[in-house]
């Protein structure tokens, strides 16, 4: 096994280049161990000196055995009935948006960060929306229940198409594969385009945010989540941050990193909020003792590991991080200029 100690390079320069600001010169190297499944590889990553972005030195090639039907994003979400789903919809109503006292209760109780993150955009039932990245579609789905009707979604590891009813697709492609049909005038520009937690699973990250900007109509909004290692939970757990994720992630940007990122590839932004959950803090416990985080396509904590006490400190920790904007995840709004 390979020794997993930080090791200070920042007086070297080699045949390195940070993918976002092309500087050659790295602070530091990480071997880093996977983190969800328990495999214990070890993949090499370096921070850039310069835009403080952390990114992986090697892609591996084989990078479907890290997204099969146990990813958590490709497991099919069960529908709720009966009353639980008039919560259901009163939540996703309210957060995407509208006004629904009913929802504004039940989203308290049965948050969705990523549903939440529209609710600043005021956005109308009849935009056009293209969710990058999407799993099985569960965000896509609640927006459908929420009255959104143009939906689309995309991601390279689903098996197969899939149709979700009322119009609602998603494809197995590429953005690219989508930018094509706008280009050749087979389809309407996006009035949204999401990357929840996907953008640093793209290798070409740039090339993924000039894509949205193609697909977006002037004045449309790119909506980017995404961990950042300018957070308490990178400080102080390292490599054993649950955010590193090692090999899924290629890109681990920092928030100057991502501003860089956007406004190179030509779009505004416009905010960036902090969206971090208990998840920073008993996920990266997990790493430290060597305990897969995903079970059953699930992330949530091993029985046994933590006490009731405990969950809730790292509730109240999470919503202070957020407060002082040192959270380990973010919300990064941008618009394409009109």
């Amino acid at each position: 096994m390979r020794d997993l100690s930080v090791r200070d390079e920042s007086s070297y320069v080699i045949n390195w280049r940070c993918r976002v600001c092309d500087n050659r010169q790295f602070a530091q190297t990480y071997w880093a161990r996977e983190q969800l499944f328990g495999f214990d590889e070890v993949f090499e990553y370096k921070l850039c000196s310069s835009c403080g972005c952390l990114q992986i030195v090697v892609i591996p090639d084989d990078l479907d055995r890290y997204y099969g039907s146990d990813y958590y994003s490709m497991r099919s979400q069960p529908k709720p009935g009966g009353l639980k789903e008039v919560f259901i919809r009163a939540r996703n109503r309210y957060l995407s948006g509208q006004f629904d006292v009913l929802g504004a209760l039940f989203a308290r109780l049965r948050p969705f960060r990523a549903l939440a993150s529209l609710r600043p955009l005021r956005l109308s039932r009849g935009v056009r929306i293209l969710d990058v990245g999407c799993g099985r579609g569960e965000l896509l789905q609640a927006l459908q229940s929420a009255g959104f009707t143009r939906l689309s979604g995309v991601d390279p590891f689903v098996a197969d198409d899939l149709d979700l009813g009322g119009g609602v697709k998603i494809r197995r492609a590429q953005l690219s594969d989508v930018i094509s049909l706008i280009v050749n005038g087979d389809r309407e520009p996006f009035d949204v385009v999401m990357f929840h937690h996907s953008l640093e699973h793209i290798d070409d990250a740039a090339g993924a945010l000039r894509a949205a900007y193609t697909a977006l109509r002037p004045d449309g909004d790119c909506i980017v989540r995404i961990p950042t290692v300018s957070s308490y939970a990178w400080r102080h757990y390292g490599i054993n941050w649950c955010g590193f994720s090692p090999p899924c992630h290629f890109m681990l940007h920092s928030r100057d990193s991502i501003v860089l990122l956007a406004e190179r590839c030509g779009f505004k932004v416009t905010n960036i909020t902090d969206d971090a959950d208990t998840f920073q803090f008993w996920g990266s416990e997990q790493c430290q003792r060597r305990i897969p985080l995903m079970r059953q396509g699930i992330l949530t904590p091993m029985p046994g590991q933590f006490t009731a006490s405990e969950l809730r400190g790292f509730e109240r920790r999470a919503a202070e991080l957020n407060r002082q904007h040192d959270g380990d995840q973010i919300i990064v709004y941008l618009k394409r200029p009109a």
